[in-house]
């Protein structure tokens, strides 16, 4: 397919015609239009130009020596890389016949030679702008494609993780109704404790999904961010989960100063604590830390002390929404792909390095703005 060009400058055309006064004529009117414009004298020569550099519309003579018009169009149409090129004839054969065979063999249009350059100039305006539109509604349907398949992935995540703790309150909830009167204190608290635990993991999932929301639909301009307040508000936020776990957090004495948002970033700082803190077992250590790397990005981690990832399900993590339902991490799914999509959003990058045995490191970029001394 041809590819698409900036609206600011005017679309490459083909001019193809064995009398070189024709190609010349056109040629020059056309450039004087705006346009670019390649020529070529043959059919042969013609095929190698737009197959080389497929330009955005073909004016195509009919009679020439060796390889006519029709020939080409067919080539051309037979080629993945050309085939949706609109092609204009012009041509000196007035027959019907003539007419038909040129849109049967792929034409969007037929002029007759000798030709007026007001005709031909605003015919190829109008094929332009069709192609221009053709393509318009081809990326609006990937798009819909796209998120046609993010809203499967939705439903089955979002069904996934938010069945397990229903089942277990619903469960409970049960076992409380009909034996509440018989049901030692002791079983009481720890029914209702798993009651609450579960309505906490429902509400972080239907959290996580009013976030992504925002991600989607908002657009914020980034500030630079105070990376000391993030992580203390984060750890504020966790207070209980670190005191429970009693998870030892080590922070650097600096921290690289970043563009971002800091409301999302939050939440990124949120997801890779909590999960290094689920995931490192007894006595979590946690490392937290910042650099700007040689390309001029800010890079920040979270080192674990757990067990460690393979290659097999690092691949699943940070899955595409798309992917979400296919590859899913357990317990860390829908959390990593709505960071994956913060941090892209912010235009950054974010990834995992880990062993088998030796802990992990989640990390996550974002543009730099130099380096700030911590508070």
């Amino acid at each position: 397919m041809a590819r698409p060009h900036d609206d600011a400058s005017k679309a490459e055309l083909l001019i193809v015609d064995d009398t070189l006064e024709n190609l010349r004529l056109l040629s020059r009117m056309l450039a004087e239009e705006g346009y670019r414009v390649e020529t070529a004298s043959s059919g042969a020569r013609a095929l190698a130009t737009a197959q080389a550099n497929p330009p955005d519309l073909v004016l195509l003579d009919i009679k020439m020596p060796e390889m006519d018009g029709y020939e080409v169009c067919a080539a051309l149409k037979a080629d993945e890389r050309t085939r949706d090129i609109p092609i204009i004839f012009l041509s000196a054969l007035d027959e019907t016949y003539d007419k038909v065979k040129a849109f049967t063999s792929g034409g969007v249009d037929y002029i007759i030679k000798p030709f007026q350059f007001e005709e031909v100039l605003a015919r190829v305006e109008t094929h332009i702008a069709l192609m221009n539109l053709q393509r318009q509604l081809q990326q609006a349907n990937r798009e819909l494609q796209k998120r046609l398949e993010e809203l499967d992935a939705f439903a089955h995540t979002v069904a996934h993780d938010l069945k397990n703790p229903l089942t277990r309150i619903i469960g409970y909830a049960e076992l409380l109704e009909g034996e509440f009167d018989t049901l030692p204190e002791e079983d009481l608290r720890g029914f209702l404790g798993v009651i609450a635990r579960g309505g906490r993991k429902m509400e972080n999932i239907i959290n996580e999904l009013l976030l992504l929301a925002s991600v989607r639909e908002g657009e914020v301009e980034s500030q630079p961010l105070d990376m000391s307040d993030i992580v203390n508000e984060v750890q504020r936020r966790l207070g209980h989960v670190i005191e429970g776990s009693q998870a030892q957090i080590i922070e650097p004495e600096s921290w690289p100063a970043a563009l971002g948002h800091g409301p999302w970033i939050e939440e990124v700082w949120l997801n890779y604590i909590s999960n290094a803190i689920k995931y490192s077992g007894r006595e979590p250590r946690l490392e937290l830390g910042g650099a700007v790397e040689p390309g001029g990005a800010a890079r920040f981690w979270v080192r674990d002390n757990g067990p460690g990832l393979s290659e097999e399900d690092q691949g699943r993590l940070f899955a595409p929404f798309t992917r979400l339902h296919q590859v899913r991490a357990e317990g860390h799914g829908l959390g990593l792909s709505i960071v994956r999509r913060i941090v892209d959003k912010l235009g950054g990058q974010v990834g995992v390095e880990s062993q088998v045995g030796k802990g992990s490191v989640f990390y996550f970029t974002l543009p730099s703005v130099g380096v700030t001394e911590a508070d």
